[in-house]
């Protein structure tokens, strides 16, 4: 018999499975893909790519890049196999054992948690209210009350599209000494983002992603700013050249270039706006405000209404029964003709069963 390490077996495990969908609005991904001149360049450039050599030169241009344009020096910046491998790498350089608490909210992420039991952590979840807005003062209680080495925030949250102003965050910064890591994914559909906190507070760490607004989930390329001494503990968890030069590359054009997705999100939070708006006259339909690209929705039959999607082609997230979020759909934002697609399909179904 293998002998596998203990607790493997229990581990929970993130489904990617997929179906061919129709339309595929389930992972928040951005439909709209690169603007023309953006994957000129992008093609251009990977022709040009030293295919025999390892990786060192991309790799510190684009930490250099995203450095400077933030006010910081490239020891501040790590990159990763998109922020999810670095939040991993985080949680595992805070974790180790049972002694070392992990704090996060939930509903949040999905992944905190499986993250915190991988590194030999305890992940300590705190409930959001039932309208999905944190109680920061009992978040930072558990924190310190647990003596906890590593406390984590998504602002936007995932799935519920809330957002945690500046101000608290600052106030959680203030009144926590353990590492703290706002996980940025969504901020581009948001626009305030904690990265000016990182001068006051050298226990904050910001990590970001070029899977959401910058259309490049498939190149799984993220990044995180933090102070020197930070990024210099959490690098020793990667092994070496874990990146690799065609998505590097790839990060690095559409990093220099990020203006020209600028219409593109506008474009995404009018489609957001606009399909809340048409999914609130739905009866009997729940629509939580978003600050992200996706919207979620509670309804009676979501689990129905689900099934309904999927015979139509269409994936959308559906979270079953699970703690806070049953019968809850998010619902990806994709382009006009989609997300009208995905709306005929809703009111059929809600207006055909009252």
């Amino acid at each position: 018999m293998l002998n596998y390490r203990d607790g493997l077996a229990s581990m929970p495990k993130y489904d990617t499975c997929e179906l061919d969908w129709r339309i595929k609005v389930n992972a928040n991904e951005s439909n709209i893909g690169q603007p023309p001149l953006v994957e000129e360049r992008i093609l251009s450039r990977l022709s040009r790519v030293a295919f025999a050599r390892y990786p060192n030169e991309e790799y510190n241009l684009l930490c250099e890049q995203i450095g400077e344009s933030y006010g910081y020096r490239q020891e501040n910046v790590i990159i990763g196999n998109g922020s999810s491998e670095i939040i991993e790498k985080v949680f595992h350089a805070f974790g180790g054992n049972k002694a070392h608490k992990i704090v996060y909210p939930t509903p949040s992420f999905s992944m905190y948690g499986i993250y915190a039991a991988a590194a030999d952590a305890e992940g300590i979840p705190v409930p959001l209210r039932d309208d999905f807005t944190l109680d920061v003062d009992a978040f930072i209680q558990t924190v310190n009350q647990n003596d906890a080495s590593l406390a984590v925030i998504c602002n936007p949250n995932n799935p519920t599209g809330s957002v945690l102003p500046l101000e608290a965050i600052e106030h959680i910064a203030e009144h926590i000494s353990c590492a703290f890591l706002i996980d940025e994914a969504y901020v581009e559909f948001y626009g305030d983002t904690s990265i000016p906190l990182l001068k006051k507070y050298s226990h904050m760490m910001i990590a970001r992603t070029f899977s959401k607004a910058y259309a490049l989930a498939s190149c799984r390329v993220g990044y995180m700013l933090a102070h020197g001494d930070v990024i210099e503990m959490i690098a020793k968890t990667y092994m070496p050249y874990h990146m690799n030069v065609l998505s590097l590359v790839t990060a690095d054009t559409v990093f220099q270039m990020r203006s020209e997705f600028e219409p593109q999100i506008h474009m995404i939070c009018a489609e957001r706006e606009r399909m809340r708006e048409q999914y609130e006259r739905l009866a009997g339909v729940t629509v939580y405000p978003s600050h992200t690209n996706f919207i979620l929705l509670h309804y009676p039959h979501a689990e129905e209404l689900n099934e309904e999607f999927i015979q139509c082609g269409i994936g959308v997230r559906s979270f079953g029964k699970a703690p806070q979020l049953a019968n809850m759909l998010r619902i990806s934002i994709g382009r006009p003709d989609e997300n009208d697609a995905v709306y005929r399909v809703m009111k059929s179904f809600v207006e055909g069963n009252p």
